[in-house]
């Protein structure tokens, strides 16, 4: 049962957010960057946590780390955010990186990668692979971080996973998808069944969206759509979805193909909650905070040496 502030939110979503947007392209694209950027996404300094930019070459973010951490951060947590490759950036997402960071006891590099129109398939990707690399460059240590992301990061979040395999290099030690879109052929029942339960999405936007990233590249493409690959060798995986999502089979499929090829999947399944809600923590969301508290406890789990080094210290 939602706690009446989710019930709330979703309503607010519901008139501010959800519209059927006819038109070009560059009309779907306006629509996401209004919406899905507004001005009462929390975007200041948080409180409790240090924001210091990223601008090089190849890599641009923001690294989020919690002050009066006892010693040095010995967990790395690299963060891509959602909004249909389209819209947002690690400022629309600090409130939730912030959280992220003092529940965890880690440092989050969240990245500031391409957006489409400007930059389609492949320039996510590319820039998701080149900030991990950066990343190992930097002396973090694969054992030591993982990856996770929201709805188009989170799927994202995959494909990166699988570019590097199948580039030979050592993956993270786990990964989190929170509403993942991995499918943007949108073939998944739920993109139907629910259009009007979802407060954010209608159903048949999502291709549409899909195919504004993708551009010449097939939307099955595996690191288009990720649910589209072979899974095997992937880290653990936690997954949490809301059941009333039209990407609700995204994050279903996306566990039971992980799964059949062998990898440690831990799917959450939550009832009445708006895409993404942990990124609204910052509004009081109880749900938020839980989800949060248990991405946490994955990451903990699945980080035995960063915890014995904590320990040690």
């Amino acid at each position: 049962m939602p706690s009446w502030q989710a019930k709330a939110m979703c309503a607010f979503i519901r008139i501010i957010i959800k519209r059927r947007v006819q038109g070009e392209e560059a009309a779907l694209v306006r629509h996401s960057r209004k919406k899905m950027e507004p001005r009462w996404m929390p975007a200041p300094m948080p409180k409790g946590v240090t924001v210091t930019q990223v601008a090089e070459a190849e890599v641009r973010g923001e690294w989020i780390r919690a002050t009066g951490a006892n010693g040095p951060a010995r967990r790395t947590i690299y963060y891509l955010h959602g909004g249909g490759y389209v819209a947002c950036s690690p400022t629309t997402h600090r409130m939730f990186t912030a959280a992220l960071a003092r529940a965890t006891e880690a440092e989050v590099f969240a990245l500031d990668y391409r957006l489409a129109p400007e930059h389609r398939h492949p320039a996510a990707v590319e820039d998701a692979v080149a900030g991990y690399r950066w990343l190992l460059a930097q002396g973090k240590r694969p054992e030591e971080i993982t990856i996770g992301g929201d709805s188009a990061g989170g799927g994202l979040t995959i494909a990166t996973l699988l570019a590097l395999r199948d580039a030979g290099v050592e993956l993270p030690c786990a990964a989190f998808c929170l509403s993942p879109w991995t499918d943007l052929a949108a073939t998944g029942p739920s993109i139907l069944a629910n259009d009007r339960r979802d407060p954010m999405f209608y159903g048949n936007q999502i291709a549409v969206t899909g195919q504004i990233y993708a551009g010449q590249t097939p939307l099955t493409n595996p690191l288009v759509s990720p649910i589209y690959g072979d899974l095997r060798g992937l880290p653990p995986l936690r997954i949490d979805v809301s059941d009333t999502e039209v990407l609700l089979d995204d994050s279903t499929r996306l566990a039971e193909r992980a799964r059949n090829r062998g990898v440690d999947v831990d799917l959450h399944v939550w009832s009445g909650l708006p895409h993404v809600w942990p990124i609204f923590v910052g509004f009081g969301l109880p749900e938020a905070k839980e989800a949060i508290t248990g991405i946490a406890g994955f990451i903990q789990r699945h980080q035995p040496a960063a915890q014995s080094h904590r320990s040690a210290a």
